[in-house]
């Protein structure tokens, strides 16, 4: 596609996302709150699904990954052990002309000189260090000693939480901590949708090991990430691995990967898989004063574990999934007429619903009755839609809008009046091939579900 496709394109998602209610921009009633989004009934139901893929494949389907559910607001000390007061910034800039403020390096050149992506213009003032973590206050007192952090990520609550875990787990090395939550970053320049936002979600594991062991697990877990991207229905050929090179990496790294995908607006980080050596249980351990090692059993070695960390971030992989399913075709009105149909392709396990259900008339109460049953009977298994309003052509139309891999249509077939052998089956519809198959109603819990997990 050619940019002015692909920023077409762009559009289109943010429109069906607001339109649909996957997202809408935080406190729009009030103009809006910069890199801030809330999530709506179908965003929140795609969230919460890729969220749960992501804890059942990473820690209930291991016997070596446990979880965590660490605190938002962070003890300074902390964070300003793990670095991040003194050197988590971006570097920051003013256009003098329109006032913008900018990051400095993600400013374009023209003939060697950077200009505001605003206004245009090259009145630019010297690019200086800009912390981006929101600081507060705890207690009644606004002085020194109340200051406090929102974590600018969740790993480190990992890392101080490393010998409670540790000790009531029992674990042995290798194994991981697991965890997803918000974390916050003041962004200079919020952009790109939810790609780049001040208010966050991510999922993080840190895998401790033995320091020989960390380029293997490297490897390991950069295979394991990808099979989780195609897993959840990202096409394999927008996924790009990106092996940082060591000046770009930090310091305590000897290896880092970034998992990058093809968004409209260009190629993006999805992910970053990092072996960061001991250098954060290092850090804490001498801000702290406290052993934050592993003692091994057999071999009666003391040692601080090194750690592999996959961080993926939750928004920015729902926008993903959002990107990668969205596609445009053609389908018969209910004249046969050809149209434009809007449909999100989305894997059966992430969809936000994945079944409706729909009585062809709504003014039969026979089959609005039996719909009902067929509603009753499938929700326990998933999440399921009611849809009775307008024409059966529009009400999967609607579906195929929002992702709906399944719909269910009780018709008089199914009430047996076109003979007995069709009394209770139903049509059962696939959204992406718009095929329809006779199914019996009792059929429809395993079979539905054999197909969404």
């Amino acid at each position: 596609m050619t940019g002015k496709e692909n920023a077409q394109r762009m559009e289109k998602i943010v429109s069906l996302c607001k339109r649909r209610g996957f997202i809408f921009q935080s406190s729009e009633i009030y103009g809006g709150l910069n890199g801030v989004w809330d999530y709506g009934p179908l965003g929140t139901e795609l969230k919460n699904n890729l969220k749960q893929y992501w804890w059942q494949v990473t820690v209930r389907d291991r016997d070596d990954v446990v979880g965590l559910d660490g605190a938002i607001l962070t003890h300074p000390t902390v964070l300003k052990a793990s670095g991040h007061v003194d050197t988590f910034t971006d570097p920051m800039v003013d256009c003098r002309t329109c006032k913008a403020r900018l990051r400095a390096d993600q400013l374009a050149e023209k003939n060697g000189v950077k200009q505001c992506p605003n206004c245009g213009g090259k009145d630019l003032t010297e690019a200086r260090p800009f912390n981006l973590m929101f600081q507060t206050q705890m207690g009644a007192s606004a002085d020194p000693a109340s200051i406090a952090y929102l974590r600018p990520e969740t790993a480190q609550s990992i890392f101080v939480q490393f010998k409670n875990v540790l000790d009531v787990s029992r674990k042995k090395l290798p194994f991981g901590i697991a965890q997803i939550g918000k974390a916050f970053r003041n962004e200079i320049n919020p952009r790109n949708f939810t790609f780049r936002s001040r208010e966050f979600e991510q999922m993080e594991l840190e895998y401790f090991c033995r320091p020989e062991q960390g380029m293997d697990l490297l490897a390991y877990w950069l295979k394991e990430r990808i099979k989780f991207y195609e897993e959840i229905g990202i096409s394999r050929k927008r996924l790009h691995i990106l092996d940082v090179p060591e000046k770009e990496r930090a310091f305590y790294s000897k290896g880092t990967f970034d998992i990058e995908y093809e968004f409209p607006f260009g190629r993006q980080e999805l992910e970053g898989v990092a072996y960061r050596t001991d250098y954060d249980l290092q850090q804490h351990i001498k801000a702290s004063g406290k052993q934050l090692d592993y003692f091994d059993e057999e071999s009666k070695e003391r040692l601080v574990p090194h750690v592999v960390e996959p961080s993926a971030g939750v928004d920015r992989t729902v926008l993903a999934l959002i990107c990668d399913a969205y596609d445009e075709d053609t389908a018969p009105d209910e004249k046969g007429k050809l149209e434009t149909r809007i449909v999100m392709r989305f894997h059966p396990r992430m969809a936000p619903i994945k079944c409706a259900i729909f009585p062809l008339l709504r003014n039969k109460e026979p089959l609005v009755a039996k719909a009902r049953e067929v509603q009753a009977l499938l929700r326990p298994h998933m999440n399921v839609f009611y849809d009775e309003g307008g024409a059966i052509g529009r009400r999967y139309r609607r579906q195929d809008e929002i992702g709906t891999p399944f719909g269910v249509t009780i018709d008089f077939e199914t009430l047996g009046e076109k003979g007995e052998e069709l009394r209770d089956t139903v049509t059962l519809r696939d959204r992406d091939s718009m095929k329809q198959e006779r199914v019996a109603i009792k059929d429809l819990p395993h079979l539905i579900s054999s197909k969404i997990r």
